[in-house]
Formats: C-alpha cells, structure tokens, sequence
C-alpha cells in the first residue's frame, strides 16, 4: 500500500519509471472498476474493460498529464474520471453520423427495431451529473465514485474522507437529484 503510494507521487512528479513500476501494482484494481463501470452498460458495448483500463492509464500518468495526486485514495478518483469520460466519448462517438448515429439496429432474425440507444443515457446522465457538480460537487464526485469507479459506499467515503453514514445521506441526495433531472423535474 505504501509503495503504491509513492510511486503515485513519483509518477505524478513525473517519473517515467515509477509510471510504468505502477501498472502492474494497480491494474488488477483498475480492470475491476473498469469491469465493475462497464457491466451496467448495454449488450453490444464495444469498448472492453481492458481497453478502458489502458485508455485511463495512459490519460492519467501518460504525455503530458501533469496531475498532482494526494495519495492512492485522489489518484483512484482521478481514474473514476477518466473512465467516465472515455466511456461518454466513446458514446458520443458512436452517436456521429460517421458511426451510425441516429440510425436503428435491427435483429437479423426478427427484424424488430431495437430499443432507445444506451449511448443517450450515458450522455444525458453525463449531462446531468456535470450541472450536478455545478451545485454539489462533492455530491457528483460520490456518484462518479460509485457509478464509475465501482466503489463501495465506504470506500468512497473514505476517498472524500466523509463519514459512511453522510455518504449514504449525499447517496441518496444525489441519486434523487439525477433522477428528477433525467426525468425532466428540473429545469
């Protein structure tokens, strides 16, 4: 635990070896929440686990990423975000004209018109958290947590270093204020 702390802050400090000494401690868990983000996902997802675990390494300690991360609980956040973010591009990619947007699946078997694409609730559930974290920013960063990283309720309190019990109470908070939003309830 200690020594992936500290590659964290070596890699973050930009350290190149301790970058690539990081990966092999932490990829299991990466694949988890990756496995975790990506099971809740529609049949037909093209983007597998491990290609998002790769993608979010890369952004994260990868080019010129300059991040700064106060230890393992910060740096695993940081990788929620960066999951969800390629998982809302991916979406949004797949919506493009060029990639078939706006176009219909049909079953080869029974020519039935598949239902509403999944790739619109990802991005309007993108949409939403982001006006969340416009109000409540520690309430969009626990359902990034939870619904991204996969994280239980306490470790996800113990990354925002708030109490389990006011976890379940910003939960519940947040998971009432997306649903309003998705439903149309606020404007």
């Amino acid at each position: 635990m200690a020594d992936v702390t500290s590659l964290i802050d070596s890699a973050a400090a930009g350290n190149r070896q301790a970058a690539s000494d990081l990966l092999p401690l932490i990829y299991e868990e990466l694949r988890k929440l990756a496995a975790a983000r990506l099971a809740g996902e529609a049949p037909g997802q093209t983007l597998p686990p491990t290609a998002l675990v790769h993608e979010a390494y890369l952004r994260l300690v990868g080019g010129d990423a300059s991040a700064g991360w106060n230890g393992r609980g910060h740096f695993f956040a940081a990788a929620a975000e960066a999951m969800r973010r390629i998982v809302v591009e991916n979406a949004r990619r797949k919506q493009r004209e060029r990639h078939g947007g706006g176009r219909r699946r049909l079953s080869l078997d029974e020519l039935d018109v598949a239902s509403d694409s999944p790739d619109e609730d990802v991005l309007a559930l993108s949409e939403a958290l982001d006006r969340l974290a416009a109000t409540n920013p520690r309430a969009a960063e626990l359902i990034k947590l939870r619904y991204f990283a996969g994280l239980t309720g306490r470790e996800a309190a113990g990354v925002l270093t708030i109490s389990p019990r006011k976890a379940d109470q910003v939960w519940a908070y947040a998971r009432a204020w997306l649903l309003d939003c998705l439903n149309g309830d606020l404007n």
